[in-house]
């Protein structure tokens, strides 16, 4: 909000790391940039703040700015030039940041319906989280058209679903202390809104994952799944889908599973990591799956099951069907508020590392180009280089297609990926060498059209790479300066990347040549147009040489470039 309230800009807003990234910050005038320092580790703290320091020297340089959010409790680290700037932010009131929850949804409660004293007490200590939890569950309550059809009634279900489900629920699983009750309760509550068929199914398979022995009773002397289910208050409406009776009832039970066994957390993790192949489970059932496994797991601080759920899923031996569950699982962590730097993180070290799956690449790849792009655009672009450049495989083409589209979203992405494969031509030479290729192509460069940023791409093109490699870009370039008038700029970029050097100058003049001789399969019999389109571009090679007339026999020179 304060960088909000800055007023309106041309610059960008973006998210920065506490952690250092390859290279240094781009900043430029009027930029927006925001730090959460609130859960770094006491250990962890004297690197951020240099990386904060490092943060501002690039940011006052260029009159840009940023809001910088420090832990709670750590004011006695804290660096004694930051000091200075610390403003304290109070809470703001409670039932304003409630009214307006619910009014964002459309409920607009009278006075009167907000005065009960738990309510009371929840808006004047509970986190800012929690209120917006609780005005979530109203929404809820209203939305399902089982709670009456006032707000009284949304409010009482709501209140309940906040304070009161957590005894009810050690109650109940108290009262049922056998393991395939228990696993049937986990299960429906974890599978909540998926058929009967799949609940069962999950709680067997939750029983053999934790090792538990089968019953010895004959299965047709044991109660039937229908027993079993009323038993546990758990109902199976019409469609045969499963579902408890009260609102967020289903998120309280799995919360108590992972709060009060801990022990049982890797467990529970293989299990939810088998249960995606049941055949009975839809694919908007493995969404929610995925979804109420993250939240557990995130919640009670295990945000290294959701990666090792990531690895598992893209294993060559694994089903393909689960990709989508592998990168979803993930998308959760980089979008989560405590924990989304450590996702971040262990991108980089998987992108870094020796070995990963073709099908683990293909994830990262989307995910980076579509969730960690969207806040943190420069950490993507690093993660997509490294995947991009770590072999020839299909997984590595999308990931250079990615990087590639990502850089042509901006002009300041688009010089900072020419930058950074100008300075790692000693690594991956031929890799990075192809990618600026790519990027010296018309199809990738962004709508802000940079010349001098392309310019660069060009004149370590023509310097590195052999001609036959670069030729088809410059046939490229000459037709869409041939078709449209406003490319006739790359005329002068082409002519500038050659920094006037003679051999590169003779081989763009045999390069243009070629293309002037060649047939054009959109519009034939234009040799003359095209001819006068690669003229402009041989007048330019010849001032460079110092020559004052361009030789009307230029295109039969094509066959070498000696004699001029």
């Amino acid at each position: 909000m304060l960088l909000h309230r800055l007023g309106e800009s041309d610059g960008r807003f973006e998210e920065l790391s506490g952690e250092r990234e390859e290279g240094s910050l781009d900043a430029a005038p009027g930029d927006r940039f925001f730090v959460d320092l609130s859960n770094t580790a006491e250990d962890k703290y004297f690197d951020a703040q240099r990386t904060v320091t490092a943060y501002r020297t690039a940011i006052e340089t260029c009159d840009a700015r940023m809001v910088v959010v420090v832990p709670a409790g750590l004011d006695y680290l804290l660096d004694p030039e930051l000091a200075t700037l610390v403003v304290r932010l109070g809470r703001p009131r409670g039932m304003s940041v409630f009214r307006q929850h619910l009014r964002v949804d459309g409920i607009s409660p009278e006075p009167e319906q907000l005065t009960a004293p738990e309510l009371t007490e929840l808006l004047e200590r509970s986190p800012m989280r929690e209120l917006a939890r609780l005005a979530d569950m109203v929404r809820r309550a209203r939305d399902s058209g089982q709670y009456g059809d006032d707000f009284t009634s949304w409010y009482a279900e709501a209140i309940a679903a906040v304070t009161n489900w957590t005894d009810r629920v050690a109650s109940q699983v108290k009262q049922h202390r056998a393991a395939h009750q228990r696993a049937l309760l986990l299960t429906a509550a974890m599978f909540n809104g998926a058929s009967a068929d799949a609940v069962f199914h999950g709680s067997r398979t939750l029983l053999e994952t934790l090792d538990h022995g089968e019953d010895e009773t004959p299965r047709l002397a044991q109660a039937d799944l229908g027993e079993q289910l009323t038993a546990l208050d758990i109902r199976r409406d019409r469609e045969g889908r499963i579902g408890f009776d009260h609102l967020a009832y289903d998120s309280a039970v799995r919360t108590h599973f992972w709060v009060n066994f801990p022990d049982l957390r890797a467990g529970l993790r293989t299990w939810v990591q088998r249960s995606a192949e049941l055949p009975s489970l839809t694919a908007d059932d493995r969404k929610e799956l995925v979804a109420r496994f993250a939240e557990q797991s995130l919640g009670v601080g295990c945000p290294e099951h959701l990666w090792t759920l990531a690895e598992a899923w893209t294993q060559p031996t694994a089903s393909k069907t689960l990709h989508p569950e592998a990168a979803a699982v993930l998308e959760h962590g980089l979008n989560h508020e405590r924990y989304a730097a450590k996702f971040r993180s262990q991108i980089y070290q998987w992108v870094t590392s020796s070995r990963l799956s073709a099908d683990l690449v293909r994830v990262l790849t989307g995910v980076c180009q579509q969730v960690m792009a969207a806040t943190h655009p420069d950490q993507a672009m690093v993660r997509l280089h490294h995947l991009a450049v770590r072999g020839g495989g299909e997984e590595h083409q999308v990931a250079r297609a990615a990087l590639i589209e990502l850089a042509a979203r901006s002009r300041r992405l688009y010089r900072r990926l020419v930058e950074r494969l100008q300075s790692r031509l000693h690594a991956q030479r031929e890799h990075n060498l192809a990618l600026l290729t790519e990027l010296a192509e018309p199809a990738s460069l962004p709508r802000d059209i940079p010349w001098p940023e392309l310019s660069a791409a060009w004149h370590t093109v023509l310097a590195e790479r052999p001609m036959a490699d670069w030729a088809p870009a410059v046939h490229r370039w000459l037709s869409a300066v041939h078709e449209n008038e406003r490319w006739a700029p790359v005329l002068r970029v082409l002519m500038a990347a050659t920094s006037n050097r003679r051999d590169l100058l003779d081989r763009l003049y045999v390069v243009t040549c070629d293309w002037a001789l060649t047939e054009s399969q959109v519009v034939p019999y234009d040799r003359a147009a095209r001819e006068a389109t690669a003229a402009r571009l041989w007048q330019m090679i010849d001032l460079a040489q110092g020559a004052d007339v361009v030789d009307d026999d230029a295109p039969g020179a094509s066959d070498s470039g000696e004699n001029r």
